[in-house]
């Protein structure tokens, strides 16, 4: 495997950064997950806005331009041959001195590793997962705005391991008000009586790529959609849940803490969605 570091190819092994790197030091920086399906990188435009979105957000200034990281995107798949994969691109502070400030960090680095994933069983596809809801609560915009895709990912890696001590694979996270703010790594949607619902962006929320996707798709088949707050009370009694993502794509869910939703089976506005969503990704994005 080449990884792509600060304008050269370099080998797995030698892919190295400084341990005075603010990524590092304080998890002072950005990043983006990027799916390719069939020599097509999907939506990557999206995801380059929304990693500029971030690095705006912590004054930041991307070290290249919208055309260039997206060529060194594709060119990363090029390298390392992958026609269906992830690129996970990453932008840290850049080397500096041990203080807090990131005035000595004088040029953000830019890393693209292209690689192959799977994120669930396929088993789960098809009969779906069984979630849980855990106590770590996602952060609040007060605190540091979910919108800004950073490197700070501790809770999420909290909320991960204690679905995993209570043997489930995703677990819900809610926000301090204790309205529904995403999964760990997924943003969440029901259907009930022929609507959709997924939380709004304000419970805290990431604006994944793959959840407007999956809006998009659903306007497009006139299916009803609502951004509201929701908690766990709407899920028990939803009739369809799934979640949605970059790694994980359209997944459905069939039980909440225990609690059945609908007939414990995925049904049918996940199963045209899931199917929509494929139609889609090997024709909107980027072709290598």
């Amino acid at each position: 495997m080449k990884v792509y570091i600060d304008g050269e190819f370099v080998d797995k092994q030698d892919a190295k950064i400084s341990v005075f790197d603010h990524g590092l030091l304080y998890g002072d920086g950005i990043f983006e997950g990027i799916r390719v399906y069939k020599n097509c990188v999907y939506r990557l435009d999206e995801h380059l806005e929304r990693l500029e979105y971030s690095a705006k957000s912590i004054l930041m200034d991307l070290p290249l331009s919208r055309e260039e990281m997206s060529e060194v995107v594709c060119e990363s798949c090029r390298v390392n041959g992958i026609s269906d994969g992830y690129v996970r691109l990453v932008v840290t502070r850049g080397e500096g001195n041990l203080g807090l400030s990131p005035d000595s960090c004088l040029k953000p680095s830019v890393i693209s590793i292209a690689d192959k994933i799977s994120l669930y069983p396929e088993e789960y596809y098809t009969q779906g997962l069984s979630i849980i809801t855990v106590p770590t609560r996602r952060m609040g915009p007060a605190a540091l705005n979910p919108g800004i895709k950073s490197l700070n990912y501790l809770n999420n890696i909290m909320a991960k391991m204690e679905a995993a001590q209570r043997g489930a694979l995703e677990a819900i996270m809610l926000n301090d008000q204790g309205f529904i703010a995403e999964c760990t790594g997924d943003n969440l949607f029901i259907v009930h009586k022929g609507i959709l619902y997924t939380p709004d962006i304000a419970n805290g929320a990431l604006r994944g790529i793959t959840r407007q996707a999956v809006i998009d798709l659903a306007r497009e088949r006139d299916l009803e959609l609502k951004e509201c707050d929701l908690t766990r009370y709407e899920v028990w009694n939803a009739d369809e849940c799934f979640l949605t993502g970059t790694a994980a794509e359209l997944i459905p869910v069939v039980a909440l803490d225990e609690r059945k939703i609908g007939d414990g089976k995925p049904g049918p506005v996940t199963k045209q969605l899931h199917s929509a969503f494929h139609d889609e990704v090997s024709t909107r994005g980027a072709m290598l």
